[in-house]
């Protein structure tokens, strides 16, 4: 280490006050946090692009500072997809400073590693008061049954009106109207159930109709409309 000539011509002045960084929590704890290594919890957030034509969902699962599991979400932009794949293996095994200064391939994916390692060490996190955090494979809970993101697609136009198109149940095939013409409930089906069916035997009609649902006034009905055609 080198010092100036000023500072070598200094009389040492001994330090009294000993202020430690505040405690934040952590799984149960509260954790004066001095390195990487003092930093544990579970948290997701969210991240976007420059363009801001997509974003990212980013779940992770931090213990003793290594991202243990990292869920990777994105909408919007397809390249994101593939971008997404390859963090995915890029996080896992990393610190968070490592992941933080790491080019996770898309701007989007980055973003939300900034802004969700500043709510870890800072404490902000989903499992902050949860004794021992949440078990590794807790980031599938967001996925439910089928391990699907859930997504929200509708679309609208002043001329025609809305279209209900991906609920969190599934691929919307048909909106209901009543005598107004107005939305009054739907039938979906759920994509990952159907592909599980097929799965273990089905065949494609039997697997689709299992998997089928409605939601709403469905039977008061009196027109239905296919969402992407009509």
């Amino acid at each position: 280490m080198i010092y100036t000539t000023e500072v070598q011509n200094m009389c040492p002045v001994a330090k009294g006050a000993k202020h430690d960084p505040a405690p934040i929590p952590e799984e149960g704890k509260w954790v004066s946090a001095k390195q990487i290594s003092d930093i544990s919890g579970f948290t997701h957030g969210i991240g976007w692009c420059a363009p801001q034509q997509g974003c990212c969902k980013l779940s992770l699962n931090v213990k003793e500072g290594i991202i243990e599991e990292a869920l990777v979400e994105t909408i919007g932009c397809s390249g994101m997809t593939h971008s997404a794949a390859m963090a995915a293996e890029i996080l896992q095994g990393k610190t968070i400073l490592e992941a933080l200064n790491t080019d996770l391939v898309c701007d989007a994916i980055n973003v939300a590693m900034r802004e969700l390692f500043l709510q870890i060490v800072y404490g902000r996190t989903q499992s902050a008061f949860s004794d021992d955090g949440l078990s590794i494979g807790a980031g599938l809970e967001d996925l439910g049954k089928g391990l699907r993101s859930q997504v929200g697609t509708m679309y609208g136009t002043r001329a025609k009106g809305v279209r209900y198109l991906e609920m969190a149940e599934g691929y919307v095939t048909e909106l209901a109207l009543d005598a107004n013409n107005e939305v009054i409930g739907y039938k979906f089906v759920s994509l990952g159930k159907m592909t599980d069916f097929i799965k273990n035997g089905d065949d494609p009609n039997t697997a689709w109709e299992k998997a089928s649902g409605q939601y709403g006034r469905v039977q008061d009905a009196v027109k239905f409309i296919d969402p992407r055609k009509e």
